[in-house]
């Protein structure tokens, strides 16, 4: 099978990055996961003061919100980071390279924040995605609110 995502690391007179692709495109079911913060299932902070730690949660709490979709992280085509301070971008990269491994990096931008919702948080990430569209012998698809 092949993908229905198409990555684009460095369109024509645009520099490279390893760091994530220029431009992503693709068919499919539209996912937006809104943005994920280092907390627990009851609300607890993660790694309060430790960016490795939170960026590692943040991750997670994005696997688990695009499997609510049906999406992975071959799905998605833009992720955007806000952060506290940007010296955290490598611990953030970390664990997308890790979430990512061996899947091509999509676009994504990174923006440092003056506060996020909690003192403690010190990033979030919002992640948009596209599912490949239902096969017909999938049945028929259902318009949902899940709670």
């Amino acid at each position: 099978m092949t993908s229905h995502l198409t990555h684009v690391p460095a369109p024509e007179g645009v520099a490279p990055s390893p760091q994530y692709s220029h431009v992503v495109w693709g068919t499919g079911r539209f996912v937006a996961v809104s943005g994920q913060v280092a907390l627990d299932a009851s609300g607890a902070v993660v790694g309060a003061g430790d960016p490795a730690a939170q960026a590692r949660q943040v991750f997670a709490n994005l696997e688990r919100c695009l499997a609510a979709a049906g999406a992975g992280f071959g799905d998605v085509v833009k992720l955007t980071y806000f952060l506290t301070d940007l010296a955290h971008l490598p611990a953030l990269r970390d664990a997308r390279d890790a979430a990512f491994a061996g899947l091509p990096l999509p676009a994504s931008s990174a923006v440092q924040v003056h506060a996020l919702v909690r003192p403690e948080l010190l990033m979030e990430v919002e992640a948009f995605a596209l599912v490949p569209e239902r096969r017909p012998q999938d049945g028929p698809a259902e318009l949902r609110l899940i709670r």
